[in-house]
């Protein structure tokens, strides 16, 4: 039979070829020096991996997988940087089914079908599976996890996967309920410096050529600037190498790595899973009554781009779900401080966004009203719309007058302190019921000891 067909868009390799590496290498035509530092050190087996040892450590269920050749469909996740498309190469390079690299961003239904076709050849005539790996899932649109999914199910493919996004999000529940996920976390700061002393001292692959040296102090300030991604910090590296060994030096110190390292970006996606981290960080900070977290968190977001208006929607509704009667003022300064910032725009609206997380933090807390809307919702679903009571119907007609409407009203001004002792206001079937409860928090105290003394009048007789 003819070799297996390989498919416009794909790349596919059989166990025993050349490395992906190599051979990529080779097909663009670069010479090792032209090839960016992180993709020389990409590790090529997992004895080289840094990093992942609850995944690839000794006897842990990755490991094993790839031991005994029985690597299941799964998805990798993790941020950037952290070895996720490193391990489905290493599983691609050490597995013996054919492999198969898929594009999220490229690929397309047709190449799908012709990369199934050739699978359902492959386990027909040959016995062996077929990886497809696919690096940026979350890419993928409903109908391409939808083709996938009944092949998946079926074993003609196995599907790995490579996201920095919650796969929650990402992928569709049914494609997900037939891949394991395996979360990888970023790098230490000491797996980070053991990576960077690797590539200054690797020779074929990395900078040990230069016969540059560095002092502690300069790859700790990498590893520590690169926050846990690999990537970023061999990047580093090459950087603060390339101005040392333009200098004419052969150390590589803090100085010389602090005048190549810019700036790094914040962690954060609008709309993905690290945006409601933060978010809930934030909210929660400010429940708790931490005014120096909820600074922090908000910051956190504002410098990462978030939309200030975002933040200042989520603190007017914190005023009045979070705090409540427990300080009225807290809605009034937060729409305040909403308006006003409105007004200034950035930079200078920060500071009206700054003293509304403050004051929210500091403020006494109550969930009373939160509470008194929950529990007015159970009484409708479990009594529906109960008739309302004639005495407080509107008798705009004679008609409604001689039904009854209105008869029986007695207006509560005509009595001491505004109060009708012994009158009731709910529905028949519902005299009796409560449905606010305020704390004795701040204000609420106060309101909570007057409400007291009108629910005792309203049991009075008539």
């Amino acid at each position: 039979m003819s070799s297996p067909r390989r498919p416009t868009g794909a790349t596919g390799q059989r166990h025993g070829e050349e490395s992906l590496f190599a051979s990529a290498a080779r097909r663009e035509g670069v010479r090792t020096g032209e090839v960016p530092l992180p993709e020389r050190m990409r590790p090529r087996t997992l004895t080289e991996l840094v990093g992942q040892t609850h995944l690839v450590g000794p006897n842990k269920l990755l490991a094993r997988a790839i031991a005994h050749d029985r690597v299941p469909s799964m998805v990798l996740w993790g941020p950037p940087g952290v070895g996720k498309t490193t391990l489905g190469r290493i599983l691609a390079d050490q597995t013996h089914s054919f492999f198969v690299l898929f594009s999220a961003v490229l690929g397309n239904l047709a190449e799908l079908r012709a990369i199934v076709a050739s699978a359902k050849e492959r386990v027909l005539y040959e016995h062996r599976r077929t990886l497809v790996f696919v690096d940026e899932i979350h890419r993928f649109n409903k109908a391409q996890q939808d083709a996938f999914l009944p092949h998946v199910e079926d074993g003609t493919l196995t599907l790995i996967g490579a996201t920095t996004e919650n796969p929650s999000f990402a992928v569709n529940a049914a494609l997900l309920s037939r891949c394991k996920v395996f979360r990888l976390e970023p790098l230490s700061e000491e797996e980070l410096v053991r990576l960077l002393t690797r590539a200054l001292t690797d020779e074929a692959r990395g900078l040990g050529a230069l016969g540059i040296g560095a002092d502690e102090e300069a790859l700790s300030a990498l590893a520590r600037a690169a926050r846990g991604d690999a990537r970023r910090a061999l990047a580093s590296l090459d950087a603060a190498v390339g101005h040392v060994a333009g200098a004419g030096a052969k150390t590589l110190t803090l100085e010389a790595v602090l005048a190549v390292e810019e700036k790094v970006p914040l962690l954060y996606d609008k709309a993905g899973e690290e945006h409601y981290n933060v978010v809930s960080a934030f909210i929660k900070s400010m429940r708790g009554s931490d005014p120096d977290a909820a600074v922090y968190w908000m910051m956190r977001m504002l410098e990462a781009g978030e939309d200030p208006l975002f933040v200042l929607r989520r603190m007017l509704i914190f005023a009045s779900e979070d705090i409540g009667l427990a300080d009225p003022r807290a809605l009034v300064v937060t729409s305040a401080c909403d308006e006003g910032f409105r007004r200034m725009g950035m930079p200078e609206g920060m500071f009206p966004l700054t003293q509304a997380a403050v004051y929210l933090a500091c403020a006494p807390k109550s969930n009373a009203i939160k509470g008194a809307m929950q529990r007015a919702r159970a009484l409708i679903d479990t009594h529906g719309a109960l008739p309302v009571p004639k005495k407080l119907r509107n008798a705009v007609t004679s008609l409604m007058k001689n039904d009854g409407y209105g008869e029986g009203y007695k207006y509560a001004h005509d009595y001491d302190d505004g109060v009708v002792p012994g009158e009731t206001y709910l529905p028949d079937a519902l005299v009796g019921e409560v449905v606010y409860e305020p704390t004795d928090r701040g204000e609420e105290a106060r309101v909570r000891a007057r409400l007291l003394a009108l629910r005792a009048a309203a049991k009075e007789p008539k």
